[in-house]
């Protein structure tokens, strides 16, 4: 694979602090992509500073209503021309400066899924110690059912040849887009290659959104695809 083009998909819900440096960040790297944005129908006044923005290369997607992360991720499938997929978050907790050693092990033949892992072995983090163990417990599941072997199952940074993500039949709406498309790879036997990544956490005071019910529902949806295709 030669200078492919990354197509970045940033689903956004109310992050209007955020949003216009998390998109500056991603336009700052020196690979050749396009930028797919879908607004989950923010109400904070996201969606008005993404009216204003023109760009060839940043295609903008307006949800009618609120439906999650998992259905803005799958909307933007349709919209996607690249060769390589990143799932990018708009709230600064993830660096696209990492993007240049996750897309490597795609473009040079070696991996066609790359997770960016937060955890690798031997990083001491100072996070919540009930994310931390939300974590683990998820990450340890996947590895017990599905005979994968990493490290952060929940990471945002999921990198895809475009081909298998096209590939993967998804039905999540909300935060269990991780652990269902975690799930399908493994079980069509796809082996998922972990490169460590930079990772500046934020609080719930901050405007973090995930809730310990969508942990539940990320260990239900783990438990579920073991026994259902």
């Amino acid at each position: 694979m030669t200078n492919p083009i990354i197509s970045v998909i940033i689903p956004v819900y109310n992050e209007k602090a955020t949003i216009k440096e998390a998109i500056r960040r991603v336009q700052k790297q020196r690979i050749k992509k396009e930028i797919i944005i879908i607004d989950d129908f923010s109400t904070d006044g996201t969606r008005n500073i993404l009216r204003k923005i023109k760009d060839k290369n940043i295609k903008i997607i307006f949800q009618h209503k609120n439906y999650g992360k998992g259905l803005a991720i799958r909307k933007a499938i349709e919209h996607i021309t690249g060769s390589i997929v990143i799932i990018q978050d708009a709230d600064l907790e993830y660096s696209p400066e990492d993007y240049d050693k996750l897309i490597q092990p795609i473009i040079n033949g070696k991996a066609k899924v790359v997770y960016g892992t937060r955890f690798p072995k031997g990083r001491k983090m100072s996070i919540s110690k009930l994310f931390l163990l939300g974590n683990k417990t998820l990450t340890f599941l996947s590895n017990l059912l599905y005979n994968t072997k990493i490290t952060d199952e929940a990471t945002c940074y999921k990198v895809f040849d475009a081909k298998v993500f096209k590939s993967i039949n998804l039905a999540c709406k909300r935060f269990e887009f991780c652990p269902e498309i975690t799930a399908k790879l493994a079980k069509k036997g796809y082996k998922i290659t972990e490169i460590p990544i930079t990772y500046n956490p934020r609080t719930k005071a901050e405007g973090k959104k995930i809730k310990w019910k969508d942990g539940f529902i990320a260990i239900f949806t783990l438990i579920k695809y073991k026994f259902i295709n």
